[in-house]
């Protein structure tokens, strides 16, 4: 069963004047264009350049086009350092119906971190993006255009996923081959047991649809390093158009994947999450508020 509960703490932000208020749901109607989801841990160096790129961007945006609203929510993953306190820096500056922060009581990993800033959102479309500012933000340009591509139809499903596979001939000449092997190996896995119509599963940078979001997310099981992959796998198992378009991306120092420990704990997650449908143990859900 998907635990989709939060502590109590966890569904309030705080406004620019430290008043606390109750996060809206998902299953709320949309009342903005865009919600960008930045799931942080420990990310209080690297994550104000990409939020000074991201809020740049998204302020031009709004100001060429009146009509165009968006909101950020950085989702602090249960952090020991001042990410918290790094992001309601931004609240102060723009305001907390611009940027909210929903720090959570405990780690909960990457997936779970995106799930629930994603479940705490108002947008009609929902982009997740990593909080190291790998890819360069105005490509949202380019998955939104994926996104249109798709024509998702009248139940408005749809996924557009950012993607480094072009980018995978050059990243191989500098991997050590260790590292490439290691790299190599969990593509086939994907490709086995999971998802084999998309190269770059990995990327952070990912826009649904509300529909989309509502429809993947409700029945997530994985947390950690291999949720992009469940979703994905859920999303094909409801038949979700999705599109893979190419964007700019740089290597940016501080990951917190360990190369060799990380790809295995994903690579036995991939054949988990393949076992665990096949025989039932995880089902797909039917989209439920949350508590």
């Amino acid at each position: 069963m998907v635990d989709l509960t939060r502590h109590e703490n966890e569904k309030y932000f705080l406004t620019a004047t430290g008043e606390r208020k109750p996060f809206p749901s998902l299953h709320d109607p949309f009342s903005r264009e865009l919600s960008v989801v930045i799931p942080a841990y420990n990310e209080e160096l690297r994550m104000p350049l990409m939020l000074d790129e991201a809020m740049q961007y998204l302020e031009n945006r709004q100001k060429q086009n009146p009509s165009f609203t968006y909101e950020v929510i950085v989702v602090d993953d249960g952090s020991k350092d001042k990410t918290t306190e790094v992001a309601l820096r931004y609240t102060n500056k723009y305001s907390a119906d611009k940027v909210r922060v929903l720090t959570l009581v405990k780690n909960r990993g990457k997936g779970g971190a995106v799930r629930m800033g994603t479940l705490s959102s108002r947008g009609k479309l929902i982009l997740m993006a990593d909080a190291d500012g790998a890819t360069k933000f105005s490509d949202i340009e380019k998955v939104e255009a994926g996104l249109k591509d798709l024509n998702p139809g009248p139940e408005n499903l749809a996924i557009s996923c950012g993607s480094r596979a072009h980018l995978e001939k050059d990243s191989v000449a500098q991997r050590s081959v260790f590292r490439t092997f290691l790299m190599y190996g969990f593509h086939f896995l994907v490709w086995f047991f999971c998802v084999r119509e998309i190269k770059d599963t990995q990327c952070g940078f990912k826009l649904f649809t509300r529909e989309a979001a509502i429809k993947t997310f409700s029945s997530l099981h994985v947390e950690r390093w291999a949720f992009d992959v469940e979703l994905l796998y859920i999303a094909q198992c409801f038949q979700i158009p999705i599109a893979e378009v190419a964007v700019n991306w740089t290597e940016i120092e501080g990951s917190k994947l360990v190369p060799f420990w990380s790809w295995l704990q994903m690579g036995r997650d991939l054949i988990l999450i393949r076992l665990r449908y096949i025989t039932g143990a995880w089902k797909l859900h039917s989209p439920h508020k949350t508590d």
